[in-house]
């Protein structure tokens, strides 16, 4: 990969990276608990609940972005970046355009989701 492109995936990363540091401490900032005394019925407790908990599932997959972000930025501070942690060809331009923090050329990631497939 050209040092140009891994500066281009460099920038894009480290902006994602901030985005998501934003959304983080957005909602850090936030009243995240739910006070029972604070809804007048069962029904609006159950809904705030639900609501905490997509909430929730949210910052999870955020918090696994963030974490393969970073492997990613490692990896172009390493000059491996780019390299299909399978096979070791490179991943592509196009699918680092698609999915910068992708870890596998589009073959090994094709072969990767037909076995998760037939495994279930």
């Amino acid at each position: 990969m050209k040092k140009r492109d891994r500066e281009r995936f460099r920038k894009i990363l480290m902006e994602q990276r901030e985005q998501l540091m934003g959304n983080a401490k957005r909602a850090m900032s936030g009243d995240i608990h739910v006070d029972p005394d604070d809804f007048p019925d069962e029904i609006d407790t159950a809904s705030s609940e639900v609501n905490l908990q997509f909430t929730g599932r949210l910052r999870e997959r955020e918090q696994g972005l963030l974490t393969k972000i970073d492997e990613a930025l490692n990896k172009i501070e390493s000059g491996v970046y780019g390299e299909c942690a399978n096979c070791g060809e490179d991943i592509g331009v196009k699918r680092l355009k698609a999915r910068p923090v992708a870890e596998l050329c589009i073959d090994c990631k094709s072969e990767q989701e037909k076995l998760e497939r037939r495994t279930g």
